[in-house]
């Protein structure tokens, strides 16, 4: 039996689908499984509730052989770090108690860089990731950088304005990945019974590119012309401020793409290993492009 959390979210959704696909047999917690693709309902068992609920992850747990461990993001915590750790500390214990085997975990790239000691997200989620390790259990942390996927969140810019915007340098080049890739990783490391012990498992696109790259790949691919603007920390800031976000996840995000601006994602040497297959420019074609004529 295989757990998945978060079965709704980009990733958790796309690691569910994978393993239903190789016809494994799973076990999701939904806070509300009517959210769940029609054709996976009465495909798997459901948990219902939040998987930071201490009864909900127990009966979750039990007899499960490996469990796919992703925290959902809180827009309004007021504590990053609480929301991560604190989240992820009744897991942990049932993780304990019900014997799970083994842990396939979404966390981040840049353990051991003190570029990861104030960088918001990125520091709250390596503390949960050593939270879980704690336990003993067998663990693979998916160390990942930024996701192509979350421009999608700018697919009106790009439409209406021709432009996208971050506070990242540029002409700084850093990997992404696409959230299919990381999906298809965590669903080889969960069919796979054989391994044991504890390590990251670095997740990059195959090519480092920078934001000035990004938008002539995607002029190319959209025929028409899209340009990168950088924005100021504190503009970032106001416009998640602005959206409703709390003051401790708009400076935690802020200070994460800050670290990535001095090069967090860059610590990790890429290899033959970690390379996933998607390039910028094919996740453009495939789907940022159709959101954009959507």
């Amino acid at each position: 039996m295989i757990v998945v959390t978060t079965p709704t979210s980009s990733i958790g959704g796309e690691v569910l689908q994978g393993l239903l696909d190789r016809e494994a047999q799973v076990r999701v917690i939904a806070r509300d499984p009517s959210r769940l693709p029609s054709h996976v309902q009465g495909r798997v068992d459901v948990v219902r509730g939040s998987h930071s609920d201490p009864d909900v992850v127990s009966q979750a747990f039990a007899d499960a052989d490996a469990v796919f461990w992703l925290v959902p993001p809180d827009y309004r915590t007021h504590s990053v770090e609480a929301s991560y750790v604190d989240f992820t500390r009744p897991a942990c214990d049932a993780l304990t108690s019900q014997r799970v085997e083994r842990v396939v975990g979404v966390s981040v790239l840049g353990r051991g860089s003190a570029l990861a000691d104030n960088a918001g997200l990125v520091t709250a989620s390596l503390a949960m990731r050593d939270l879980i390790a704690k336990t003993g259990v067998g663990f693979r942390a998916l160390a990942l950088p930024s996701f192509m996927n979350n421009l999608l969140g700018q697919v009106e810019a790009i439409r209406s304005q021709g432009a996208f915007f971050d506070v990242l340098s540029a002409d700084r080049k850093f990997p992404t990945v696409a959230t299919r890739d990381i999906a298809a990783v965590a669903v080889e490391l969960l069919l796979d019974d054989s391994w044991t012990g504890q390590d990251d498992v670095a997740v990059l696109g195959p090519e480092d590119l920078s934001c000035n790259d990004m938008a002539r790949v995607m002029s190319e691919v959209l025929e028409r012309p899209i340009r990168y603007q950088r924005i100021p920390g504190e503009a970032f800031k106001a416009g998640l401020l602005g959206n409703g976000m709390s003051e401790a996840m708009a400076q935690g995000l802020l200070d994460m793409r800050q670290a990535k601006d001095n090069g967090l994602d860059n610590v990790e040497a890429r290899t033959s290993r970690s390379t996933t297959p998607t390039s910028f420019r094919q996740w453009c074609e495939e789907v940022l492009k159709p959101a954009v004529l959507a």
